[in-house]
């Protein structure tokens, strides 16, 4: 992180000294005033100039892409990482030939990927960052196959008059259930249990 402190006849002005060596903006730094400015005796002795110490936000966007590269140039996954920051949430896409191997049984793979990225962008970070990582269109592919699952299974609870309980899912497929559930006049749904075992149950109203 780079870090610089600057004195200047306010704080505005310290904070603008600052900013111009930092080649930087406002947005992108974090400021600690250290002093106060102060005119000192009768506006002539002893006043004190403003000081701050000011230091540049870690980019989310650079952390995420250079971690992951070096896990996929660890893993000999030849890729390409696109990347498009919205608000606090991180897209993220690998692209390349061999890349379906990172998606594994259920998408576990990739979801484990995603946890770690998202551990190292937001250590130490107040501004949490939500990352979403993708590859060959698989979150979408997934969201679809997951909606007609909950559809089948929900004619079925309300055919038998029977609960359902679907296999453990990660936060994201779980909301993926809900939300398509959430309007059906026949069933509810719920989550039980820990994670990482936590799992949907689908039930008759």
């Amino acid at each position: 992180m780079k870090v610089v402190e600057k004195a200047d006849k306010t704080i505005a002005e310290a904070i603008s000294s600052a900013l111009i060596e930092l080649n930087t903006t406002r947005d992108r730094v974090e400021v600690e005033i250290l002093e106060e400015p102060s005119k000192g005796f009768l506006g002539l002795f002893g006043g004190k100039l403003a000081k701050v110490r000011v230091s540049v936000k870690d980019d989310p966007v650079e952390k995420a892409t250079e971690f992951l590269e070096k896990i996929l140039d660890c893993m000999k996954v030849p890729a390409i990482l696109k990347t498009n920051l919205k608000g606090n949430n991180l897209y993220m896409e690998i692209v390349g030939k061999d890349v379906a191997i990172l998606i594994g049984r259920r998408g576990q793979t990739l979801d484990s990927l995603q946890y770690l990225v998202s551990l190292v962008v937001n250590s130490g970070e107040s501004d949490y960052i939500r990352i979403i990582l993708d590859t060959e269109n698989y979150r979408k592919k997934r969201e679809q196959t997951l909606i007609k699952l909950a559809n089948k299974l929900a004619y079925k609870v309300k055919k038998f008059k029977k609960d359902i309980t679907l296999d453990p899912m990660n936060p994201y497929e779980r909301r993926v259930i809900h939300s398509a559930l959430q309007n059906n006049p026949y069933v509810g749904t719920k989550s039980q249990g820990d994670e990482p075992h936590r799992k949907v149950v689908i039930f008759l109203k």
